[in-house]
Order: C-alpha cells, then structure tokens, then sequence
C-alpha cells in the first residue's frame, strides 16, 4: 500500500488534517498498514488534490494558524477502491528484534534475555492496544483485520515464551534450537 492509498483508505472514513492523518497511521487502526511520515504524507496530499481525489478547506482557528482540513471525493473513493482489487505486494515485516537473535551467540546470554523481554513487552503493549479498541459489531471487516492481528500478536508471545530459552542456551554456546522449533 502506498502513502497515498493510505491517505485515501483513512479519509474514506471520515474528513482529516494532515497531523490527524499521520496519527492514524502510526497510532490508530492504520497503524499496521504502512509507514507514513508528515514529509511523505503532505507531498501525496497535494497530488491527490491536484488529481481532483481529495479536496481541501481551510478552518480558522483562534490563536492558531489555519487548518486544512481533507476530504475525499467520490473519484478518489473510486481510485481506492479499484486499487484494493489489484494484486497487493507481499507483506513486508522488519524486527530489530530478529537482528539481535540472529547474533546471539555473539551477545551472549544477559544481552538475548533482555532483548527477549522487551520483545514481549513491546508485542504485549501493542496487543493490549488493540484489545483495547474493541470490537465494533457494525463493522464486521474491521473485527476480521482486528482479531487476525490479535492471532499474530498471540502467536508471538506463545512463540517467545515456548522458545525463548532456546534462544538464551543458543547465546550461551550451546545447541539449543530444536527442528521442532523451526516447524511451528
């Protein structure tokens, strides 16, 4: 997905400014879809306006400089819609976590269970996250993409917790990693 199919996808439900955008994006309910910055989503913005996809209108603010506030028009929900049905590039997934295993035995030990920890942690605080949000009945495509990244955020921590040590024996000099392991 691409910045502007992301801004398109976010403004399909409701108007947006640019900052509301990037919130979205990075913590709301899009936040697992694509990495969006204010520098790559402002440029997609402008071209999405000057392709007649999303209008503009400017609010005043008292004591704050105007805002501008987005739209998209029926063209743009057409554009993003007949987008979602062509072939999709495959998912991307990148873990500085994963960096860190792959070293182990050149860490060591205190260094792979710190790492481990965070990763938990940091799996945990996202899953909470979307437990969180809920559920909304009316929107059974959302509770679908919800629950899918709750199995995913699952696995993981079940991943972690069953295998972690595997990891620390690995980092301390020893054969710890089972084909078992590697199957699941």
């Amino acid at each position: 997905m691409s910045v502007r199919s992301l801004c398109l996808a976010i403004l399909s439900f409701g108007d947006a400014t640019g900052y509301e955008i990037r919130k979205e994006s990075t913590e709301g309910k899009f936040s697992y879809f694509e990495d969006a910055s204010f520098g790559s989503i402002y440029p997609a913005l402008a071209r999405l306006e000057a392709d007649g996809l999303v209008t503009v209108r400017e609010e005043l603010q008292d004591g704050k400089p105007t805002r501008k506030v987005y739209s998209i028009t029926e063209a743009g929900r057409a554009e993003f819609l007949k987008g979602l049905t062509e072939p999709q590039a495959a998912d991307t997934f990148k873990s500085p976590f994963l960096l860190v295993a792959l070293y182990a035995e050149h860490i060591g030990p205190d260094a792979i269970e710190k790492a481990i920890e965070r990763r938990r942690s940091q799996v945990q605080a996202e899953l909470d996250t979307l437990v969180a949000h809920g559920c909304d009945d009316s929107d059974p495509a959302s509770c679908w993409t919800r629950s899918y990244g709750v199995a995913c955020m699952t696995f993981t921590l079940n991943y972690l917790a069953a295998h972690g040590e595997e990891l620390v024996r690995i980092a301390q000099g020893a054969s710890g990693f089972s084909q078992a392991a590697a199957a699941e």
